[in-house]
């Protein structure tokens, strides 16, 4: 290596390395390699060097013996690893140098030998920031399986980010197919709330790439596949005085319900995921609230109209509105209302508000295209749409768009856990051969702050609940993590504590500024503070995927991702323009 030595260590601690640069034609020589972001090289004494990162410049005017103006620069650094013998570079070794040690800018050739794709570090990202020659490859396995965090401001190229990591799985190039004939193994799912992201995989016919969207109308998502918790959140008002007589008697007939329709299957509870009918629990719950009990000698039963005790509950109240006998205190006819008698009617109502609702049609009834409902046995075919297996595709976005904001959360919930559950179960029957998951799946997160936000509300706890437990135990079972969001402190912290990898593109933001600041790793802690200076596209990358973080600049996706602004200005210039009014109130009550 060169022997140009810029300066000497001045001062050594783990926060911070001062190196004292002598003079101003020294410090004018090697300006551009003292730039912030930049990295220096400083002998430990050995044959190692200690690779620091640039995070403050400082000049001090003073004088020389001669009293003549002299300048000193002091340049402060974090140390983010070291260089073996000049060949190899470890993050994790970080041996300081002591005072009066020389220190060396970082030459191309270091950088190729930091930055050099090997066996492991072989995915691109983009090219060096501050030196536009060199690409920054990461580790592929650390990276996808960590988890991973990107964030970034409006307008800061974050849409386009993703899209272009995407891609880059996936195999598209320059708006062409590069595993043409040739599909690889990749599996992502994306929650797209404003629906960017259809344009960023929709290639020309002659690529045949597939793209497997899942909106309000191609959606299968069959209400009985919700554990206890979504449809408690769905169905029950948990703030009514009597919700925990609701809860009570609607998991019953859930149960019964469930029993009724898949009496093959032995141990039944709530949370399995099996067909039963809505209509017949509400039908169940109908008839309890109307329930009347026989008080003649030997009876204590509910009592039908025409005499009948009813022994067994499930063999009747399912079927329609039963007539019961009136309520008397005759002695003849002595008969009293049932437990819950009345206490029911507001329940009843927000069902049938529910089951009436036409923007719930994915929900309820779900239904195949021949009209028929979704039963037990069609579970397979539900299971194969989010991981693309029914039509083979790398990608599967869920437009979230057009889903009703009162069951978004449950939505996310639902789709997730079911995610979460198959590659759990899919890895323990693999554990069972001994082998690992060999079909591992990630789920991005778009715009993740408006579902699993920080404030712990009702209305997200569902959602929340789903992707926090697959960000503390998806990776054992092959299904990782990217959440992607442009409000950082909104998100749950849970979520972010356990993203091993971060993209930061430029934040305007303060609080989310000094947020994302605590979530990095100590050894990047300088290089945050250019977070709001980053140019569109420019974004810093720290974590276990890279030897050192670095300052990106992320190269345009082609498709782009449908994120652009509108180009108000531009628009408000041109001359008047007229639309039909009757196309836009159309769809609006279609939706």
């Amino acid at each position: 290596m060169p022997t140009n030595s810029i300066g000497k260590v001045l001062s050594c601690s783990p926060e911070a390395i001062i190196v004292l640069v002598d003079g101003l034609q020294v410090f004018e020589e090697h300006k551009v390699d003292l730039q912030v972001g930049r990295y220096l090289r400083i002998a430990q004494g050995n044959s190692d060097y200690t690779v620091a990162t640039i995070t403050n410049v400082r000049g001090v005017l003073g004088q020389d013996v001669e009293e003549k103006t002299k300048w000193q620069f002091h340049i402060q650094c974090q140390a983010v690893g070291t260089l073996i013998d000049g060949k190899t570079f470890e993050r994790s070794s970080v041996l300081l140098p002591v005072p009066t040690e020389p220190a060396y800018p970082a030459e191309k050739d270091m950088l190729d030998k930091l930055f050099a794709e090997d066996g492991n570090y072989q995915f691109p990202l983009g090219m060096l920031s501050l030196n536009k020659t060199t690409p920054l490859k990461v580790h592929g396995d650390r990276f996808f399986s960590k988890h991973i965090a990107i964030v970034g401001s409006t307008g800061s190229g974050k849409s386009c980010a993703v899209a272009r990591i995407l891609h880059e799985v996936v195999g598209i190039s320059d708006g062409a197919n590069a595993n043409f004939e040739k599909q690889n193994n990749s599996h992502i799912v994306m929650f797209d709330i404003h629906d960017e992201y259809t344009d960023a995989f929709t290639l020309s016919e002659g690529q045949t790439f597939t793209l497997n969207r899942l909106d309000i109308d191609s959606l299968s998502l069959p209400y009985w596949l919700m554990n206890s918790e979504e449809l408690e959140s769905m169905f029950i008002e948990s703030n009514e005085q009597n919700s925990h007589n609701q809860v009570s008697q609607f998991k019953q007939a859930v149960i019964l319900n469930k029993e009724k329709h898949n009496s093959a299957i032995k141990e039944m509870t709530y949370d399995t995921p099996v067909y039963f009918s809505i209509k017949e629990v509400k039908c169940y719950i109908d008839n309890m609230n109307r329930e009347v009990i026989g008080r003649l000698e030997g009876e204590n039963k509910p009592k039908l109209s025409d005499g009948t005790l009813i022994e067994d509950r499930k063999s009747h109240y399912f079927g329609g509105s039963c007539t019961f006998v009136p309520t008397s205190t005759a002695k003849a006819e002595k008969a009293t209302s049932g437990p819950f008698n009345g206490e029911f009617n507001r329940f009843l109502s927000r069902l049938e508000t529910k089951l009436s609702d036409k923007r719930l049609r994915f929900l309820l009834p779900a239904e195949k295209d021949d009209g028929e409902e979704l039963k037990t046995e069609d579970f397979e075919q539900i299971m194969k749409q989010f991981i693309g297996y029914l039509n083979r595709s790398n990608v599967t976005i869920v437009d979230l768009g057009g889903i009703p904001f009162e069951v978004l959360s449950i939505t996310v919930s639902l789709v997730s856990r079911l995610i979460f559950d198959f590659c759990f179960h899919y890895s323990k029957l693999r554990q069972g051969q001994e082998v690992l998951n060999d079909v591992p799946v990630m789920l991005v997160c778009e715009e993740a702050h408006n579902y699993i936000p920080q404030r712990d509300e009702a209305a997200y706890r569902s959602s929340r609940k789903s992707l926090e437990r697959i960000a503390k135990e998806g990776r054992k079972y092959g299904l990782s993590l990217m959440v992607v969001s442009q409000r950082p402190s909104e998100v749950s912290e849970t979520i972010f504590a356990q993203c091993n990898n971060f993209l930061a593109l430029r934040l305007t933001n303060n609080t989310d500024q000094n947020y994302v600041k605590r979530l990095f790793p100590d050894n990047s802690s300088g290089i945050t503070d250019i977070l709001p200076n980053l140019a569109p596209g420019e974004c810093v990358v720290v974590g276990d995927a890279v030897l050192l973080p670095a300052v990106v600049q992320m190269p345009m996706p082609n498709p782009e991702p449908h994120s652009q602004s509108v180009r108000f200005h531009k628009e408000w210039q041109e001359p008047w323009r007229e639309f039909t009014f009757g196309d836009v109130i159309s769809r609006w009550r279609k939706e």
